[in-house]
This record gives C-alpha cells, sequence and structure tokens, in this order.
C-alpha cells in the first residue's frame, strides 16, 4: 500500500502540486473513474486536468485505479439508467432480454443500451455531485498534514 499509493501521491507533492489541488485531483480521478460510461474516463480525466491546471498524469493514475471498482458498479448503474430513463414498457435490462433483443430486433436492443447508459451517466452525475465535495473536504486536510510532514 505505502509502495503503490502513498509514496507516488508523496511524490506528487513533490513535484508542485499544493495539497488542495492533490485533494482536488484524487477527489475528481475517483469520481471520473467510476463513470458508467467505458472509453470516457481518459477523455474527461485529461480535459478536466488541463483544464483546471492538476497534474494529468496523477489523475490518470487515479481514474484508473478506479476500474475494478467501476466494473463492479456498471451493471447496477446500467440496470438503474434504464428505469430511470425508460419510456414507460418493460425497461428491465438484463442479459437475456439483451440476447434476446440483439437477435430479433437490433434497433431496440440499441435503443436500450442507450437509455440505460444515458440514465447510468445522470445517476453517476447526481453521485458526483455528493462524492467531489465529499472526498475533497476530507483529504485536504490528510494531505496539508502529509505536506508539513514532508517539509520538515
Amino acid at each position: 500500500m505505502r509502495r503503490r499509493v502513498l509514496n507516488p501521491l508523496l511524490g506528487v507533492l513533490r513535484q508542485g502540486l499544493s495539497p488542495t489541488q492533490l485533494a482536488l485531483t484524487v477527489a475528481l480521478g475517483v469520481a471520473f473513474g467510476l463513470i458508467p460510461v467505458l472509453g470516457v474516463t481518459t477523455l474527461f480525466s485529461t480535459f478536466a486536468a488541463v483544464r483546471l491546471r492538476l497534474n494529468v498524469a496523477a489523475l490518470l493514475l487515479i481514474s484508473h485505479l478506479m476500474s475494478p471498482l467501476q466494473l463492479l458498479l456498471l451493471i447496477p448503474l446500467l440496470q438503474l439508467g434504464a428505469r430511470v430513463v425508460g419510456d414507460g414498457t418493460d425497461t428491465e435490462l438484463t442479459l437475456t432480454q439483451l440476447q434476446y433483443l440483439l437477435s430479433t430486433d437490433w434497433m431496440e436492443a440499441a435503443q436500450l443500451l442507450w437509455r440505460a447508459t444515458l440514465g447510468g451517466f445522470l445517476l453517476w452525475l447526481l453521485g458526483s455531485l455528493v462524492l467531489v465535495p465529499g472526498l475533497f473536504y476530507g483529504l485536504r486536510p490528510v494531505f496539508d498534514r502529509m505536506a508539513r510532514r514532508q517539509a520538515k
């Protein structure tokens, strides 16, 4: 744990990131790492890091460390998202239903996946509105303490 997580974070502190910037990097990295749309983690993380003048490599590292948890949350978020953005018909997203739709009506399968992805993204966005500030304000004092110890 120390070698794989703590030492790289201390290295980022040594590279000039303030504790506040590091807390924001971690908070955004966790949030972007959990997005329920595969393939956009790198795009969102890089854009946010460049826009907010954060360390791109650190943000990408943290977001990609969240990949196992992202995969665990993907199916439940898509299932819940299909219900949230459903069109009033049967919106239950199951593997059996998806296989049936792909073999009989691929357009309906694409619409179901689109609704599920959109709903999952909206749910992730709502969750991120709580997660990012919580992590940011929770980690900032920790990184302040780490920076003070590093300076001694």
